[in-house]
């Protein structure tokens, strides 16, 4: 018997019974489907979390005095300074994109008519591209504004909506600050919500830190922040930027000096290992899909034993009898496999169709492995049935009602 033959065949004995046909694939539809979304909601949201983290800034390493030793007590001198920033912006000139020093400090708006604590935040013009902060109007303080102390300053979104209702209408309004006039030269968010517990509060302002030092006592750098021009040199270079702090500081003032890398692996960590437990869930579903088909094939092979003894007795070999109920073991399982990707498949392209701007990340290899495994479901667990079927005896099989 050809293949076409074997084919057609076992096609038309499942025809003859589609609905068990149906339920009997449906395992294989759920268990596809769902080795799909699994994979795909992985990656997702795996690439979701990790594009938070580096939205707070690309390859960054950030740095600020942590505390003194016990033989040495804390001193002003210990602090990070604007200095500190120099000297490392220089020494790492040809490895680094930027170096931003911020310097914190608060003041009291009337906002609604009460007195309310505003954050005041000094920084320098490299701040935004480090922190990847979105300008949603207006524009940033430049160089020189920040050599000169100009008073200007740039706002949270949600200040400038407390103050002046829209960000559009807040760009040219003046703004008291510690017996200072600032004016409002833009409206900015950060690209990922810190919900403050960054150095930006949510009610914040921005102003040149030349400005802040001039009024604030104590010169404290707390963050800096220094990007680095290559993700595989963010270690060396966190490890360089602490040395090079020791070195300008008095023995036992100690430096937090850090990077993302340690997070974002701990996330790809955390995805992998939930993604491997979501995986072999429905990998359970599918082995418990190719035990139905098994039953299911044992029945039939029960069901149509004088049809096995009919094909014997006008000269079907045992072998073409293996084929024929090894075949339509296979065509359940592919079938309901193909479905299941098709399912599996759909849901996210309807997810991206709806909202465009998320994107969904199907996994080809994923659909290759599904469709695999459904082949390899249908093979393994209809060799037993299969397997009888062919050794039946073909005169027993004749007499059997």
């Amino acid at each position: 018997m050809r293949v076409g033959e074997v084919l057609k065949s076992s096609y038309e004995a499942l025809k003859a019974n589609r609905v068990r046909t149906l339920l009997t694939a449906l395992g294989l539809v759920i268990g596809n489907a769902s080795v799909i979304l699994v994979v795909t909601i992985s990656l997702t949201s795996t690439e979701f979390i990790l594009d938070q983290i580096r939205g707070i800034g690309s390859n960054v390493v950030w740095a600020y005095f942590e505390t003194g030793s016990r033989e040495s007590e804390q001193s002003e001198a210990d602090f990070v300074k604007i200095a500190d920033a120099e000297a490392i912006r220089n020494q790492l000139a040809d490895r680094i994109v930027a170096v931003t020093a911020t310097m914190s400090s608060s003041s009291t708006l009337v906002l609604e008519g009460k007195p309310q604590d505003t954050s005041v935040l000094g920084v320098d013009e490299y701040y935004p591209k480090v922190r990847n902060l979105i300008l949603l109007t207006g524009r940033y303080f430049d160089a020189s504004e920040v050599k000169q102390r100009a008073k200007v300053t740039l706002l949270t979104e949600p200040l400038a909506q407390l103050l002046y209702g829209s960000n559009q209408a807040a760009i040219g309004k003046l703004i008291k600050v510690k017996d200072h006039q600032f004016t409002v030269i833009g409206v900015f968010r950060e690209r990922v919500q810190s919900f403050g517990l960054s150095e930006l509060a949510d009610r914040a302002m921005v102003v040149p830190i030349t400005v802040v030092r001039y009024y604030i006592r104590v010169e404290r750098i707390d963050p800096m922040y220094i990007q680095a021009k290559r993700a595989e040199d963010v270690e060396a270079l966190t490890a360089e930027v602490k040395r090079i702090l020791e070195g300008r500081h008095r023995r036992g003032a100690k430096y937090f000096v850090d990077n993302l890398g340690a997070i974002l692996d701990t996330a790809k960590n955390i995805s992998l290992i939930l993604t491997f437990v979501l995986v072999l869930v429905a990998a359970i579903a599918l082995v418990i899909s190719g035990i139905g088909i098994m039953n299911i094939m044992l029945v039939t092979v029960t069901e149509r034993t004088k049809e096995i003894g009919i094909r014997m007795a006008i000269g079907a070999s045992r072998r073409e009898v293996l084929a024929q109920f090894l075949m339509e073991a296979v065509l359940i399982s592919t079938g309901g496999g193909l479905l299941g990707i098709l399912v599996g498949v759909s849901g996210p392209l309807v997810a991206q169709y709806l909202v465009p701007e998320f994107g969904v990340a199907i996994s080809p290899l994923s659909v290759i492995v599904a469709f695999v495994v459904s082949f390899a479901v249908g093979l393994i667990f209809g060799m037993l049935p299969a397997n009888r079927a062919s050794q039946l005896n073909p005169i027993e099989a004749l007499r059997y009602e």
